[in-house]
């Protein structure tokens, strides 16, 4: 007669959740019973569940949780003068110098020309770098334009509604003025697109009579720059992250 010594499968969730920086063990269970914890989208009470942290997918409270502690996510606010890559051809300053100091090899989700500063996501998430940057999944990028000119309220409507470009129609998601100077004889402007086209605000602002003079980036999806100095980099907290993941996960599975 055999005996089956098959050992069970996985990890104790609530062991995998404090792990991955949710919770204390104990307080992990407590949430795992008030039914706040979700694994591959069902919700879970009981504390003997094992998961696999390479595999299912945990969350808690609707937020998505990395189990996976090898996955890195930072926050970089470029600089002016650094293209986004990580080996550019022409030896101009590229991303190793943010780069060089971990032991993970990050790579930039999406890029930002190197005359635009501003916020920057650097992960080796190829998955949820794939989700983020491509523009078929419409996640949201606000930039901060210094334009030439005064811009007028004709010209923001202008822009919400659509211009044509050589490679085709864009319209911004959302535009709004922010100042306008007539000493200096330029404005500044908010626009949010989804579009990931290459130099996308520059042509749409110089479509419509105002070049840009600065460029910064703002916000990526949920992500903000906040009081970030240029050339600093942080990790992303808990709750930032959770926001990217479901965010991911959402469209990825449409």
């Amino acid at each position: 007669m055999s005996v089956d010594s098959t050992e069970p499968q996985g990890e104790r969730l609530q062991k995998v959740m404090a792990a991955a920086g949710v919770a204390s063990r104990r307080v992990s269970e407590d949430l795992i019973s008030a039914g706040r914890v979700t694994v591959n989208g069902v919700v879970v009470t009981e504390l003997g569940r094992r998961v696999d942290p390479l595999t299912d997918q945990v969350a808690v409270d609707g937020s998505a949780v990395q189990l996976d502690t090898s996955r890195r996510y930072v926050m970089l606010n470029k600089p002016v003068g650094v293209v986004s890559s990580l080996r550019d051809e022409q030896g101009r300053p590229d991303l190793r110098q943010f780069t060089g100091g971990y032991e993970e090899r990050l790579f930039n989700v999406g890029r930002l020309d190197a005359e635009t500063s501003g916020l920057l996501v650097l992960t080796n998430d190829g998955e949820l770098a794939h989700v983020l940057a491509h523009p078929s999944f419409g996640v949201t990028k606000t930039y901060i334009a210094r334009v030439r000119g005064a811009v007028t309220p004709q010209t923001i409507a202008t822009l919400t509604r659509g211009v044509e470009l050589e490679d085709g129609p864009i319209a911004a998601d959302r535009a709004r003025l922010l100042e306008r100077s007539s000493a200096s004889q330029d404005s500044l402007v908010e626009l949010t697109l989804h579009s990931g086209r290459n130099r996308i605000v520059r042509r749409m602002m110089a479509e419509v009579g105002h070049p840009v003079i600065e460029l910064v980036r703002r916000q990526f999806g949920p992500l903000h720059l906040g009081t970030l100095r240029v050339g600093q980099m942080r990790d992303l907290t808990k709750v930032e992250l959770g926001d990217l993941l479901t965010i991911s996960r959402q469209k990825d599975s449409k």
